[in-house]
Order: structure tokens, then sequence, then C-alpha cells
């Protein structure tokens, strides 16, 4: 048995300390870059009114989140525990904030777990049923929900996919971390497999005309995305103001922390969370750039899912590997969430915020008992759903990751005065000058999401589900004081 596995490892009956720099980058490179790519890099396209804009858009939106990053850095390697930033916002702002803090982003991580069992079932529907002899997967459509159907074949899949990632996570967080590993490798291929396929069958020519409004209806997106943007400028900021939820997953690197095997290098560590960031940034580029550029983009975006319906085209030998990487996509931040939203459970159940029992964790597998149990029901919930009912929750969860990282980018910066002593193996470059940088982009962000004039304003139905969870976390926090 291996010093990682032994019961000695986990501090007797706490968390197995056995995760490695490199399992911390997969883990939030896989939960960052997830399927989003495979399923919406047309919506990129049109959004913006060319794939130029949108590269643009995806680095400038990466340069924006490496303060709030490089924060999590300084607080994880100070404060090395799992759900860190219910304890920062505890020390400096009270436990009414923390409370307030680790049920937002509960929310914003938990609700991409069952959204990317959906995105496979989505796949299951409209790609692969239309292969030969994949025509079952949508015989039997059991009901419609909110104008999406759910079919008998896609769940039943999805559903397996859900208990494959729910027994990882209760074995423990070195058997996840190899799954996102494995899965972080496979994505790489594929982008790599399509910019092989740009090099020789497409050309930079085909990034023209630099700015173009698609019409909806010369648009091939299932969401029916348009070109609203009047200028290439305008067309940079409409997809500048929703990379934010495509970069959501960073933060699932800091709420394992306490998992780190013994002798982690913590300086190190500081630099990983922006390395995630930085190498996602380049990898929705590069994707950008390759089905941009494989045929010309506006005829592209004319058809469903591009970024498969274009390889589709040309070979189906490079069509189908490309097929099951972008089905198995999903399963890396799918794994990644799911410990991450137990460990921000655990860190509340241990400060009080949840009853008791979210505080336990298995002396086999040093995993957090009770939110794994919670998380596995709402997991495998999820398809049930449908994909349409699952879209307001989107915006929901980018909302609430945007305001739990603000809230740590202000803990961080009145930490500096209040526990100037605190040992910081990893510091913000820049200092107090930095972590305002990470102060002011959360605000803005947050601002762009719930003024009214803004283009990624909250809908009502999303602002109805906020006031709900927050009305529903602060019943429980008080059911739990009065005990």
């Amino acid at each position: 048995m291996s010093k990682a596995s032994s019961p000695a490892a986990t501090g007797g009956g706490g968390m197995v300390k056995s995760l490695s720099l490199w399992n911390y980058f997969t883990m939030g490179f896989g939960a960052i870059i997830g399927t989003g790519w495979v399923l919406l890099v047309g919506d990129w396209m049109i959004l913006g009114g060319g794939p130029v804009e949108a590269m643009i858009a995806f680095i400038l939106g990466a340069v924006f989140l490496l303060p709030i990053g490089a924060v999590f850095g300084e607080l994880t390697c100070a404060i090395p525990i799992s759900g860190g930033i219910v304890e920062y916002v505890d020390r400096t702002f009270g436990p009414t904030a923390a409370h307030i803090t680790g049920w937002f982003l509960s929310l914003g991580n938990g609700i991409l777990c069952p959204w990317e069992a959906i995105a496979i079932s989505s796949l299951l529907t409209t790609m692969w049923s239309r292969l030969n002899g994949f025509g079952w997967l949508t015989s039997v459509k059991l009901y419609d929900i909110a104008g999406s159907g759910v079919y008998l074949w896609p769940l039943v899949i999805s559903e397996a996919v859900c208990v494959l990632v729910i027994t990882l996570n209760f074995r423990g967080a070195s058997a996840a971390a190899k799954l996102s590993s494995f899965l972080s490798k496979a994505l790489l291929a594929g982008m790599v497999l399509a910019m092989v396929i740009s090099l020789f069958r497409g050309g930079p020519g085909n990034l023209l005309p630099l700015f173009d409004q698609v019409p909806a209806g010369e648009s091939g997106s299932a969401s029916g995305a348009a070109t609203t943007a009047g200028s290439f400028p305008q067309g940079v900021l409409a997809v500048l103001v929703m990379t934010p939820f495509f970069y959501t997953g960073f933060d699932t690197i800091p709420q394992s922390a306490e998992e780190a095997s013994e002798g982690l290098d913590w300086k190190r560590f500081g630099r990983v969370i922006s390395a995630s960031l930085l190498a996602s940034g380049l990898f929705y580029v590069f994707c950008i750039y390759a089905f941009g550029t494989i045929m010309p983009w506006r005829q592209a975006v004319a058809m469903p899912v591009p970024a498969l319906a274009s390889i589709e085209r040309i070979s189906m030998w490079l069509y189908l590997p490309m097929l099951v990487i972008g089905t198995l996509g999903p399963l890396g931040p799918m794994n990644s969430f799911y410990g991450a939203t137990a460990r921000i459970m655990l860190a509340m159940g241990r400060k009080g915020y949840l009853p008791r029992s979210f505080a336990s964790i298995d002396e086999r597998t040093g995993t957090p008992r009770t939110a794994n149990i919670v998380l596995a029901v709402a997991t495998v919930i999820g398809p049930f759903l449908g994909g349409n009912l699952l879209i307001p929750l989107t915006e929901v969860s980018s909302l609430a990751f945007v305001f739990a990282c603000t809230m740590a980018a202000a803990a961080c910066m009145r930490m500096r005065r209040t526990d100037p002593d605190l040992p910081r193996p990893y510091t913000v470059p820049g200092g107090r000058f930095g972590i305002g940088l990470a102060i002011a982009a959360g605000a803005v962000i947050i601002g762009l999401q719930v003024l009214p004039f803004s283009p990624a304003a909250l809908k009502p139905v999303s602002w109805a589900i906020v006031a709900v969870w927050v009305a529903l976390g602060l019943m429980l926090r008080l059911a739990v004081r009065r005990r």
C-alpha cells in the first residue's frame, strides 16, 4: 500500500493527501474547457460577427481573470484547506458573508454536474443518432419538458456516466484526478486533430470577412443565435461578456487543497491556477481558429454544431474520433465540479452553516460522505429535467461563480492588513495593486450581469432562482443555529 493511499496519509480519518501539481493542473484545465468548444464554437463566431472577434475576446477574458486566479493562489497557499473560500471570507467579513459566499459557490459549481450530463445526452440525440446503426438512440421518446425532448437511451447512457463520476468521487480524489488527467489528454488530442485538419484543408483566408452580421435565418445555432453587434469592437465585447462562464472551473483547484501530497511545492502551486487559465485560453483560441479556417466561417456557422459538422464533411474517419472526444469531454468538468462542490459543503459543515453531518469524512476513502450523497442525488436527477430548463441555471452559475471570486479577492485584500504575518509561499504579483485589479475585474463582470442594459443581464427567471436559493440558504442556517 502506497503512502498516499494508506490510512496514515489521511491524517487519522482526514482527507487523503495524494494530489500532485500535475493533478491540480489537469483538474482545473479539464473543468474549464469541458465540452463547450465542441457545442458552442459556432455560437461564439456568430455572436462576435466572426472568428477573429471570438479569439480576441477569449484572450482578453483569460487576461481579465488572471488577477482573480492569482488571488486564489495566494489564499490557498496560505490556508490550504478544502473549501477554503468559506474560511477566507469568514476570517475577514464574518459568518453571514461566508455562508452566502459558500452557498452561492455551491450553486454555481453544483449546477454544472447535471448540465454536463445533459450535454452528453444532447450529443447522443443530435449527432450520434444520425449515424448508420445508431438510430435506436432516439427510437423511444419518453416525454417533452419545456420544449425539450427526453429520450430513453441517451438518458440511460447519461445516467451511466453520472454513476461513473459519482463512484470515482466516493473512492477518493486520487481516482477522480486520474479521470481528469486522461480526459485532458483526450481533449488536447481533439484540438490537435482539428488544427491538423485546418492546416491541410483550410487556410487563414477562411477567416474573412473579419466582421459580418449573421441573421437568425442563416444561423445553424440550436439556440437561434444571431449577430446583434454592429461593428468589430462591439463583436469582441459581445463575446467577452460571456467568457467568464467558459472559464469557470479554475476554482476547483483550491477547493481540493487539503488533499495535496506531502512535500508539495506551494510556491509552484500558486502558479498552477494562472497556468490553467492561460492554457485554457490558448486552447479556446486554437479551437476557434481551427474551426474558423477548415472552411469559410460563414458557411460553417450555417451548420448545426459546426465543430463536428465541418469535419464530418471532410472524412468520417476523422469525424468519428472527434465525436467520441466531444462526447467524453463533459466527464472532465463534471468530475471536477462534483469534487469541488462537495468540499465547499464540507467546509460549510465544519463552520456550522450546514448540518454537522456535512463535516463528516469517510475514514476509508477520506471523502466528504454527506456532501457526496447530496450531489449524487442532484446529479442523477438532472438529465430527467431536459436541457431547456437548465439554461437559466447556467446564467445563475456564472453570476454565483464571479460573486464568490470577488468576495475571495476582497478577503485577500483585507487579510493583508489583518493577518500580515500569515505565511504566504505565493503572493499576488503587484501586491495590493494586483489584488485591487482582481476586485475591479469581478465588479465589472458582476455589473455586466446585473445591469438591465447589459447584453449579459440575467433574465427574470434567473433572478427568481437567485432569490429562492438565497432564501433557502438563510433558512437552513437559521434552522442549524436553533438546533
